[in-house]
This record gives C-alpha cells, structure tokens and sequence, in this order.
C-alpha cells in the first residue's frame, strides 16, 4: 500500500479531494490517503510565499518532511478583476492576517464591491497542487475556473467564497452545487485531476 499525505487540516478540502483522487494505482495497488489531522503534533507551516504556487510547495515540502510520505498540497486563490486580482494568494485570510473566517472574508469581498456593476464583477478561482516526492521532485499542476461575484451569498454547500462565486457557464454559485457538480468543473477538481494521472502511474 502507497501511503500518501494530503497537507491540509481542512476536512472539507481533504473531503473534495478524495473524491477525485484514485484508490489504486494502474498496477493495482491501493493508495491511502492521510491528513494533518492524523498527525495532530505537526505544525501546518507558514504559506508566506508570494504565488499560489509557491504556497502549495511549501506545504507538500513541510508534509514529506514531517511525516515521512508523499505529499500532496494546494493552495488556492480568488482573483476578482475590479479588485486588481486580489484577494488572490491571501484568499484564506483576506479579512484577517492570522486566520481564515470565511463569513467575514465574504462579507469584506461584498463591501469592497458594493459600488461595482454586474458586468465588471468578473473572477476566476485558480488552484495550484503540488506534489513532494522522497527524491526531492517536486511535481505541480493548475486549474482555474471563470465565474463572477454575486451580490448575496447563494447556497448551502461547499465553502470559502462557494456561496459568491458564480460559474459562468452554469450561472450558479459553487455552494448552490452538489459536490458531485463541482467537481464537474470545479479549479481544485482541474489540477487535482491532473495529479491524479500522475498518483495512477506511482
């Protein structure tokens, strides 16, 4: 069995993640996936890099050293057009520097775009992943996903900004979908699925 390390405490992102990641390998080969959760006495480093990329290396470089498996991470960011990309890379804590509280990111992206028309609402969810292996490669893929920001929160599921962010070619918010959904099309679901490819040939 391939042991491999998700480097995230975040159950609802680890709960995406085994959905589109395999169960074995080409060869047959089971493949378990761990998280941070299952190694509650190391630290989640700090994601102090300047890109997205940068933040999802980190994490994978912090997971192989720490719990001695090959690790997977990500990190992911919303870019809103008429905020000149931000929150961008400090997506997770855009309403406060040391932590993520996602009510309040929202409600921040919202005051920040109360003046500002439908038509120039435009964003894009972008994911970096990037997978750590024991011979020092490091491996990353990226996905994106074009939508706009609703006026009000919309829907139950998901989470971050799911109950704002509006896919464009459905015209509902992320958090209106069911998982199977967004997974459909989802930006975690696009480089995730690249890096399935790669865990299948392990």
């Amino acid at each position: 069995m391939i042991k491999i390390l998700l480097a995230t405490g975040n159950k609802n992102k680890a709960k995406e993640l085994l959905k589109i990641l395999p169960a074995k390998t080409e060869k047959g080969e089971e493949i378990s996936y761990l998280t941070f959760a299952d190694f509650p006495n190391v630290p989640e480093p700090d994601e102090n890099a300047a890109d997205l990329a940068g933040n999802a290396i980190i994490k994978a470089k912090a997971g192989l050293k720490a719990a001695g498996l090959i690790s997977i991470a990500d990190d992911t960011g919303l870019m809103v057009d008429a905020l000149g990309g931000r929150p961008g890379v400090h997506s997770a804590r855009y309403a406060f520097p040391d932590r993520a509280d996602y009510p309040a990111n929202n409600k921040k992206l919202l005051e920040e775009l109360k003046n500002v028309p439908a038509p120039k609402r435009t964003a894009r969810f972008v994911t970096v992943a990037a997978l750590a292996l024991p011979n020092g490669k490091i491996i990353t893929k990226t996905g994106s996903v074009e939508g706009y920001i609703a006026f009000e929160a919309s829907g139950k599921n998901g989470f971050g900004y799911d109950p704002l962010f509006t896919v464009k070619e459905l015209n509902k918010t992320m958090a209106a979908m069911t998982l199977e959904e967004k997974n459909k099309i989802s930006h975690r679901f696009r480089a995730f699925k690249q890096m399935a490819e790669i865990l299948l040939k392990l």
